[in-house]
């Protein structure tokens, strides 16, 4: 079957070695990212919530979809992986018909989380969780699309007594549900990173950067990862330095934290540039 240009060359890079897919939060960001030679880029929920003055996980689907689409817009020659939450429903037939609605967007691949959201009672049970990747499987293949279809388990980032095992067990069940790419947010080791690997029973393992663990890309690779995403870090580092110096302007009345910045220069060459090419 032959797919769009973006899907073939997104399952293509899951083939062999490992890649890193950075994560821009709008369409400046994602078109220089494209212009420092990644391959494939990713949404971060996160990121685009702070841009919206909302918390992450408080954007709303539609208006979610529209920032995918944004993206998709910004780098049309690259594939987009949308960070998609948990589907925005509860229900297995809710989240088939999202996401229906993400791959019309032209994104590339799509990623279902088995985060509630809920502090009471933040992971869906096991057996539910399974169903709704089952429905997201099955709503890909309906579009025909070739979309990479990615399950999250979020074990770790929602604060599971045994996080790496519980994990392992989901992602194990993802795997036979269909999911093309496996996806546990939160390991920092090798020996975590290779039991997530080893759950995933030979498919593509994302692994989340957020932070410096002291691994490399080399590292991750060898230890099995495929893919490498950052999620928010990239929109957080920019958010520390913004939050940094307007703190030190309005309590000390200091202009200290502008030290480090630089020229507008780069940025101004390089958007100058990059918009004739794309006119």
């Amino acid at each position: 079957m032959s797919y769009s240009p973006q899907v073939e060359t997104f399952r293509k890079l899951h083939e062999a070695g490992c890649f890193v897919m950075p994560n821009p939060w709008d369409f400046g960001s994602a078109r220089w990212l494209r212009g420092q030679g990644f391959k494939a880029l990713a949404s971060t929920s996160a990121g685009f919530a702070f841009t919206q003055g909302r918390a992450d996980q408080d954007v709303p689907r539609d208006m979610m979809l529209a920032h995918i689409a944004e993206l998709v817009k910004a780098v049309p020659d690259l594939p987009i992986n949308a960070d998609f939450e948990n589907g925005y429903a509860d229900t297995p037939d809710g989240v088939a018909a999202n996401v229906k609605l993400c791959v019309a967007t032209g994104v590339a691949g799509l990623s279902i989380e088995d985060a509630t959201g809920r502090d009471d009672d933040p992971l869906y049970p096991f057996e539910l969780a399974v169903d709704r990747i089952k429905a997201a499987r099955k709503a890909v293949d309906e579009t025909g699309s070739g979309v990479l279809l990615t399950a999250r388990a979020e074990c770790f980032l929602t604060g599971h007594p045994e996080p790496l095992k519980e994990a392992a067990r989901r992602i194990e069940a993802y795997a036979a549900a269909g999911a093309d790419v496996l996806y546990a947010p939160g390991p920092k080791t090798v020996d975590q990173i290779k039991t997530i690997v080893a759950a995933a029973g030979g498919k593509p393992v994302n692994l989340l950067v957020y932070g410096d663990f002291g691994l490399t890309v080399a590292d991750i690779a060898a230890a099995g990862g495929r893919r490498i995403s950052i999620g928010a870090a990239l929109a957080r580092a920019a958010w520390a330095a913004f939050i940094e110096a307007t703190r030190l302007i309005a309590e000390e009345g200091s202009f200290k934290g502008f030290a480090d910045n630089g020229p507008s220069a780069p940025l101004n060459s390089f958007f100058t540039d990059d918009l004739k090419a794309r006119s």
